[in-house]
């Protein structure tokens, strides 16, 4: 299958990224006649062996380590993952890879690399930190001619730091590759829905097996239900959707019923530890929108956005309260715990945040977010957003911004035919199961925004 959003297999000059320590992406008459006759076909796999190589090569030399010169010390660093997403051959043996490398003290650095050469023989000519814990040096800036420059974060207007105001309108793809199957096997992927910030039409479904469209009762989703054989090995299921979304604003709504969103979950439990310090911060402060924006302060001050060892990434709120670390399900499972440990209504949502600096291509994974509810009305946040961008702080408490898909609300979701493991935690990824027991399935999100909401 061609098309846009075989982002991963194969990019071009217009893919992502950058030029500005390359003086520019364009080149001379004589080098395109050599990039059309001569030169070596690269994908994207060619570009990731090549830095890993590299990375392996100078871990080897530093005696374990990976060495970066930044502000005038070295940082010992190991290899956490390369990002698949950001790949991109620049033009004529050039290209870039961005990768997350972590310090001994769990300290992550995304790290920006230009490389040189033919596939099977890339050398590295620039290596820069991108990013310490989330928190972005600079950005990149794509111009019409779609090669790429730094921009400074203290000067970049908010379409550069993850923010579409107003509306948005993009496909989204979403596409999971099957592993090696032996026996029977079931597998759940969401099928997000449309409301009053979202609308969602589904241009096509490609799926083995005996599929069945189920409902989630307790949150209102919908999931797409598999039935699979060995014979399904390999086999791709793809979701192609067209996505229309409206940036959301503090929203009336009813009372939530029954106390639905006061109940403790698996990973959100009620506890004195969760009473204890969420009293402590809301002491002396009036009224639940006075007390949740002291949670949520309290939230951005004490964690670090820290995606590195065992543990994070499930949206346990004991796991965040006690290392103070996680990524975006960590971060807002610790604020929701704590707004239901002072009677405030929260509650869960997960999606994908679509890119706001480039109009195409692949998208980093998953992301979440939270809502709480006081005096008739949901408030939108997302806390490791403004932990990452402080100057947007303000903005994320009442906010979420129309560049993203919702794919499921809410947590321990439970299925007429759910899995043998009990409620899913959370449903953004595919869950399988193999012979009844949990499977890892590969998954990639891209997406094409609409012409008329392109930023370029």
């Amino acid at each position: 299958m061609k098309g846009p959003f075989m982002y991963r297999h194969e990019v071009s000059l217009a893919a992502v990224v950058v030029c500005t320590l390359l003086a520019g992406c364009d080149t001379s008459h004589d080098e395109q006649q050599e990039t059309s006759s001569s030169m070596p076909h690269v994908v994207t796999t060619d570009i990731q062996e090549g830095i890993e190589k590299h990375i392996e090569e100078q871990t080897r030399l530093g005696g374990g380590y990976f060495s970066v010169s930044f502000e005038g010390e070295q940082l010992h660093l190991k290899l956490v993952r390369v990002h698949t997403e950001y790949l991109a051959n620049l033009g004529p043996r050039r290209h870039f890879a961005c990768v997350d490398l972590a310090s001994i003290d769990g300290d992550v650095y995304d790290v920006d690399f230009f490389l040189a050469g033919d596939p099977g023989a890339m050398t590295v000519t620039e290596t820069t930190v991108h990013k310490i814990n989330g928190q972005p040096r600079y950005v990149w800036k794509q111009k019409r001619d779609k090669t790429w420059r730094r921009y400074p974060v203290e000067k970049a207007p908010p379409g550069l730091l993850g923010v579409v105001s107003g509306r948005d309108e993009f496909k989204f793809l979403y596409r999971a590759t099957l592993p090696q199957m032996s026996e029977a096997a079931r597998m759940w992927i969401p099928l997000p829905g449309s409301d009053a910030f979202q609308t969602v039409d589904v241009e096509s479904m490609e799926a083995p097996g005996q599929r069945e469209i189920l409902q989630e009762h307790g949150h209102g989703n919908r999931v797409l239900f598999l039935k699979l054989g060995p014979e399904d090995s390999g086999k791709v299921v793809e979701l192609r959707l067209r996505v229309r979304r409206l940036e959301k604003g503090v929203y009336e709504a009813q009372q939530p019923v029954d106390g639905q969103y006061l109940e403790p979950e698996r990973l959100i439990p009620d506890n004195e530890t969760f009473r204890s310090i969420a009293e402590e911060v809301v002491e002396g402060k009036e009224g639940d929108l006075v007390r949740a924006r002291a949670l949520y302060d309290h939230v951005i001050d004490r964690m670090r956005y820290m995606k590195y060892g065992p543990g994070w990434g499930r949206g346990d709120a004991v796991y965040a309260c006690d290392t103070r670390t996680g990524n975006c399900s960590d971060f807002h499972s610790y604020f929701i715990a704590l707004c239901r440990a002072v009677g405030i209504p929260a509650r869960f949502a997960i999606g994908a945040a679509i890119p706001s600096e480039r109009n195409d291509g692949g998208i980093d994974g998953y992301h979440c977010w939270a809502e709480f509810y006081t005096d008739g009305r949901w408030w939108p946040v997302d806390i490791s957003e403004a932990d990452k961008c402080s100057r947007l702080s303000t903005y994320y408490f009442g906010h979420h911004p129309a560049n993203r898909i919702e794919l499921s609300r809410g947590r321990d979701l439970v299925l007429e035919q759910g899995p043998a493991s009990g409620p899913i935690n959370f449903l953004a990824y595919p869950v399988l199961e193999i012979g009844g027991k949990p499977a890892k399935v590969k998954v990639e999100f891209s997406f094409k925004r609409h012409k008329s909401t392109a930023k370029l």
